[in-house]
């Protein structure tokens, strides 16, 4: 997709606010047949009119009517020039890390999602590209940065710790080093923070969370401007195949309709639940874009549009998580995030179980800490069945910790 081949939703003289692109994603005006909600193409391929040129589609791994439609509703959201729709999100940051070759560097952040951690190790690694962990991005410096550097990779908020890092700076530096910068946006989604309009070069998507919203579809997503390197990642994105199917694309285009709203309730929820977690007596901190310092906290106002609906909380020695889990009767205990429905994990033996534990207590990570992806339900229910649990697991003999190994 790219932004000549798509009309705009409406004349540019009348803008629309975010809230509306979502809704608006992909406009009745330019549908088949005027119709409301866009329609599947499920045709894996497409009748050509001669023997020396195709159409606008051909074969269902390189084009796609409704992916086209899913990649420019996330385009515009992001103001981005281009998208492009993959089958995960690790799909997404796969088809990134193809851009690398034996002998290239990259710097992370060593605080980010277990698969993407995973693939360093275990992917890049052997292919000979090299990598270096940052502890602590917000550090980052001139003097981290090797000649052979091509890349800052990094997640803000962070995941599970919810660090924040200043995307604008971050860009500044790798620009200065030749080196892109590639921003995992899932937390946030292009409705709350917008890597690119920040410097970000490229931003990556799990649209399986707050795109869909709803726990039914695995998606991922490439945002861009640079035409050369949207050119390079489609090339990519057709040879490997792994992109997003029609019925896909349609169930995130019905997704990201509610988007706004979703996310609006659910940051209301987020502040409530952060109130009372502090004030519980099994609790010793609260995480949320912005708890480590008052830096933090002004960069995450600066740069987005809110907390977003993810949060870590610790427990005090004596608690229970296995009791915790065991005792909640609405929140579900289950990896991923951004759905209606509330969700609790423990990173250590579920998201993260990929790190080794002197790693993720580096990043501080420990068996004591509980991921809650933030759910749109009634906040005082949400409270109540927090409270209700941790408080039992407070006071329980039971011993009920087992182990998740979810890889």
């Amino acid at each position: 997709m790219t932004k000549n081949q798509f009309e705009k939703p409406l004349d540019p003289e009348f803008p629309l606010h975010d809230d509306s692109l979502t809704v608006q994603g992909a406009p009745a005006r330019h549908n088949e047949y005027g119709a409301i909600m866009a329609p599947i193409f499920l045709s894996t391929t497409y009748r050509l009119e001669d023997i020396n040129q195709a159409g606008p589609y051909e074969y269902i791994r390189t084009q796609n009517p409704t992916r086209q439609k899913a990649e420019d509703a996330v385009a515009r959201l992001d103001h981005a020039d281009h998208a492009l729709g993959f089958a995960s999100g690790m799909a997404a940051i796969a088809t990134v890390f193809e851009h690398f070759h034996p002998g290239d560097h990259i710097l992370s952040s060593a605080n980010i999602y277990g698969g993407t951690y995973r693939f360093f190790l275990d992917i890049l690694g052997p292919r000979k590209v090299d990598y270096d962990f940052i502890t602590d991005l917000s550090t980052l410096s001139d003097a981290d940065f090797k000649p052979n550097t091509k890349a800052v990779f990094l997640e803000t908020p962070a995941n599970p710790t919810l660090r924040v890092y200043d995307i604008a700076k971050i860009a500044e530096l790798a620009h200065r080093h030749g080196a892109l910068l590639i921003v995992d946006n899932t937390f946030m989604t292009g409705y709350l923070q917008k890597p690119l309009a920040l410097g970000a070069d490229v931003t990556v998507y799990s649209a399986t969370k707050f795109y869909g919203g709803h726990a039914d579809l695995n998606a991922g997503f490439i945002t861009l401007n640079d035409t050369d390197l949207y050119n390079e990642f489609f090339f990519y994105q057709n040879t490997l195949g792994a992109t997003l199917s029609p019925f896909d694309s349609y169930t995130l285009l019905r997704g990201i309709r509610t988007l706004a709203i979703r996310l609006d309730r659910q940051q209301e929820n987020v502040k409530a639940v952060i109130g009372a977690l502090e004030k519980h007596p099994a609790v010793s901190q609260v995480l949320y874009p912005g708890w480590y310092s008052p830096d933090e906290a002004a960069i995450q106002k600066k740069q987005a549009k809110g907390l977003g609906a993810v949060i870590s909380f610790a427990v005090k020695p004596g608690v229970d998580l296995g009791v915790f889990f065991e005792k909640l009767q609405m929140i579900d205990l289950a990896v991923s995030l951004g759905g209606v429905e509330s969700l609790v994990c423990r990173p250590t033996t579920m998201t993260h179980a990929p790190y080794p534990k002197d790693k993720l207590k580096e990043i501080g990570v420990r068996d004591n800490l509980v991921r809650f992806a933030v759910g749109i339900e009634n906040k005082d229910d949400i409270i109540y069945d927090l409270s209700q649990a941790l408080t039992i697991a407070q006071e329980s003999d039971e011993v009920l910790d087992k182990k998740v190994d979810i890889q």
